[in-house]
């Protein structure tokens, strides 16, 4: 069944990247995002806003330096605690698909036209999701979700 998505609005940590906290004495000096996902955003931007939001605060200029500046794609930051009100009082839930991957993602995966968690989420995350990622966040995930979400609103992309 053809769905209308006219958001696609993604958790960055564990979702466009593995998720894992990298720590040095100097603090977060890098994130592991995948290759693959920028190519699924590319084929997904033209049919609906792909909007990005982190809750970390201290890796928040690595993940701007990829996603805003590199990739071209909005990014705010909400906290965990506020995601779930910021999402429904901006864009509501109806066309909205939404991919998290923790606990307090798993209620706007719930709530959301689609919701999308990729392989190694939390339980409670892949138990509200409508579509769970064969990859894992970092290695795919935001490429599958991509491809899914082009599937729903019917739209061909194949190469």
């Amino acid at each position: 069944m053809k769905m209308t998505i006219q958001y696609f609005i993604s958790d960055v940590d564990g979702c466009l990247n593995d998720g894992k906290i990298y720590w040095s004495t100097e603090g977060k000096i890098f994130k592991a995002f995948g290759n693959y996902d920028h190519d699924g955003l590319n084929l997904l931007r033209p049919h609906c806003s792909i909007i990005f939001i982190t809750a970390d605060s201290q890796g928040y200029d690595i993940i701007k330096k990829r996603i805003f500046d590199h990739m071209k794609f909005p990014l705010h930051y909400v906290s965990a605690a506020e995601r779930y009100k910021w999402i429904e009082q901006k864009y509501g839930f109806e066309n909205v698909a939404y991919m998290g991957d923790g606990f307090y993602d798993a209620p706007i995966i719930k709530s959301a036209a689609l919701g999308i968690a990729p392989a190694q989420a939390r339980i409670e995350a892949r138990m509200a999701a409508d579509f769970i990622t064969p990859s894992m966040g970092g290695e795919g995930a935001v490429m599958d979700a991509c491809l899914h979400i082009l599937d729903k609103l019917g739209i061909s992309y194949a190469i």
